[in-house]
Parts: C-alpha cells; sequence; structure tokens
C-alpha cells in the first residue's frame, strides 16, 4: 500500500471550496441587506445575533452537525451521511459571522457620496447598491473571504465529527473525508 499525506490536503481543499460555495453569497448578501436594506430596528437585532454565532465553540457546531446535517443530508441522500457535504455546508454556517460581520463594515466604510452620487444619476436604490457601492467595498469584501477561508481551512473538530474522518482520496461529495486539521 502507499501512504501519503495527499488524501487529507485534497480532502481539505474540496471541504474548503464547499463551504466558500455555501457560506459565501449568503454571507455577502446579508451583509448588504444588514448594511443597506434593513431597517435600524432590524439592523439593531440582527447584528448581536450575527456577532453571538462567531462565539459559538466548534465542539457545539459539530454536534450539531453530528445530530442535525448528518441525518438530515443521510436522508435527503443516502449514504451514511457523515460526508464531505455534510463538513461543507457546517463549515459554510461556521463562516458565516465572518463574512457578514466584516463585508458590513466594508460597505458602511463607502464614502456617501458614492451612493448620493448614483441616485442623482439616475440608478435605482437596488441597482447603486449592487453596482456600486457593493465594487467599491470589493477590497473589504474579499478580506473577509480570505479569513473565512482561513477558518475553514484551520477547523479540525467540527469537521472531524461530520466528515467521517477516513483517511482515503476524496470520492465524492457523499464520502466521508478526513482533513489535514
Amino acid at each position: 500500500d502507499i501512504y501519503g499525506v495527499l488524501p487529507m490536503i485534497l480532502g481539505s481543499l474540496y471541504v474548503t471550496a464547499g463551504a466558500m460555495v455555501v457560506g459565501v453569497p449568503p454571507g455577502i448578501l446579508t451583509a448588504v441587506y444588514l448594511s443597506r436594506f434593513a431597517k435600524p430596528r432590524t439592523a439593531r437585532l440582527l447584528k448581536p445575533a450575527v456577532s453571538l454565532l462567531a462565539g459559538v465553540p466548534s465542539v457545539v457546531y459539530g454536534f450539531f452537525g453530528l445530530t442535525v446535517l448528518v441525518p438530515a443530508v443521510r436522508t435527503l441522500f443516502g449514504g451514511s451521511g457523515s460526508s464531505m457535504l455534510s463538513a461543507s455546508l457546517l463549515l459554510g454556517m461556521m463562516i458565516l459571522p465572518t463574512v457578514i460581520s466584516l463585508s458590513e463594515a466594508a460597505l458602511n466604510a463607502v464614502p456617501a457620496s458614492y451612493y448620493e452620487g448614483a441616485l442623482a444619476l439616475g440608478a435605482t436604490h437596488e441597482r447603486t447598491v449592487f453596482w456600486v457601492v457593493l465594487p467599491a467595498a470589493r477590497s473589504g469584501v474579499m478580506a473577509s473571504v480570505v479569513l473565512a477561508v482561513g477558518r475553514a481551512i484551520g477547523e479540525a473538530m467540527a469537521v472531524m465529527m461530520v466528515a467521517g474522518n477516513q483517511a482515503r482520496m476524496p470520492a465524492g461529495a457523499l464520502k466521508g473525508v478526513r482533513t489535514l486539521t
């Protein structure tokens, strides 16, 4: 037999890529909503909830994944449920607070003159937010994505609990893997 670290490296990359697909788009859209669309009262209620999610220990996320996500994946897609898909979904949830809070801060840092200028030229609120404000905040949003990738790659306990912890080459989204961490 041939032994090596390549299956774990590939498992880490695949699970992280899946987490980015699951967590980054909703995180950025939630940040846009909190920054530009939510009423002040709604934003005041949701911001602490997002911050609270960031403080949940990874073992708690892992237990949630083990008791909720793994059985759901098993029921919906078959297999054992302990898979790359379960790990990606769980990591996607874990990176949401990072993406939301940092992207929202970047969106709030965009000068008001950009928004007002686009509106003065006849753009709608939505077009202004997505075509002017969001591109202006691109560097901050990308920083949130980079930090989220770092968290996803470095996560060990929650992923080990739901990914199946099988040291073999990744064979599909519904098969178990072991990550490098």
